[in-house]
């Protein structure tokens, strides 16, 4: 599959915690941190997700702030 995303990030699903209607998916990258995505539980069902599960963490935003100690 092609997205138009350019931040593609390989990892692995530590944990999820599911809620009534949404999912906290929690991925280690390939070589850095944890990345933590917020998913309505169908889709960690309809993806077949499961600690383990190999998953690319796509994102794609419009605004991404950064911020120093300044």
């Amino acid at each position: 599959m092609q997205l138009s995303a350019r931040n593609q990030l390989p990892g692995t699903v530590v944990s999820i915690k599911e809620g009534a209607v949404m999912a906290e998916v929690v991925v280690q990258l390939v070589g850095g941190p944890e990345v933590v995505s917020a998913i309505t539980v169908s889709s960690v069902q309809r993806l077949k997700l499961a600690p383990g599960s190999p998953v690319t963490v796509v994102v794609k935003a419009t605004e991404v702030m950064l911020a120093t100690n300044d």
